[in-house]
């Protein structure tokens, strides 16, 4: 059976073991689904090459309309990447983002949200990169999947080790600001993955446009794991 089948039967069949990312009150707060394509005409890429201009825009968006969180992404074809060097390769840029982002504020608390282990984790410490970056390995009844959580505070790697267990619930890291989290307004870049193809603290979070199909075999859609109330999302 594909995997993807697998993983979403699982969810279907244990929603009990299924916690949140982040704090959020269904029904009351407000989701703003955040367009960072090209039909994003109000962000500029001299906006975007600073970070104080581009966190000031997320916020009056966010705040403007009355939302807790800025969400989206997932499969995104996004403009954005052109501020950093880091995305840009000899032969195709890479612009299209793997995971959801949820942009609040310094600090806001992440939570472990399905039982495991830590897998592996680093500082990811260059210009538009992850910066603290936590991996965590997930058994499912066999169904192996993990989960990778982007751009936390450097405190949030404190007291980690390799195959260190962790509980759906329990406070994995917090959201860090622009000095650490990879020079990006704060905020949280969740993914998901059957295989980690050997890599260890980082996997890639933006592939290239060509690469769309053999990723997405890799990589289930974070709202899986989410569950994002659609009566929220503005």
């Amino acid at each position: 059976m594909d995997k993807h089948v697998q993983l979403a039967n699982w969810i279907a069949a244990n929603p009990d073991r299924i916690g949140k990312v982040v704090d959020l009150v269904a029904g009351t707060d407000r989701l703003l689904q955040l367009d960072f394509t090209e039909n994003n005409r109000e962000l500029t890429l001299a906006d975007l090459a600073v970070t104080e201009r581009f966190s000031a825009w997320i916020d009056r968006k966010v705040a403007s309309n009355n939302a807790r969180y800025g969400i989206g992404g997932y499969f995104e074809y996004r403009t954005i990447y052109g501020r950093s060097a880091l995305f840009d390769t000899t032969d195709e840029p890479r612009r299209l983002h793997l995971g959801v982002d949820i942009w609040s504020n310094a600090g806001t608390p992440v939570y472990v949200p399905i039982d495991g282990k830590v897998h592996s984790y680093q500082d990811n410490n260059n210009f538009g990169d992850y910066g603290p970056t936590i991996i965590l390995e997930h058994d499912l009844d066999g169904i192996k999947l993990y989960s990778l959580y982007g751009h936390l505070s450097r405190e949030s790697l404190s007291g980690l080790y390799e195959e260190k267990p962790v509980d759906a619930g329990e406070i994995l890291g917090h959201f860090g600001d622009a000095t650490e989290n990879g020079q990006w307004p704060p905020h949280l870049h969740f993914q998901l993955m059957f295989d980690m193809e050997g890599m260890r603290g980082d996997y890639p979070g933006v592939c290239k446009y060509s690469e769309m199909e053999k990723y997405k075999l890799n990589i289930p859609d974070p709202d899986l794991i989410l569950n994002f109330p659609k009566g929220n999302i503005i």
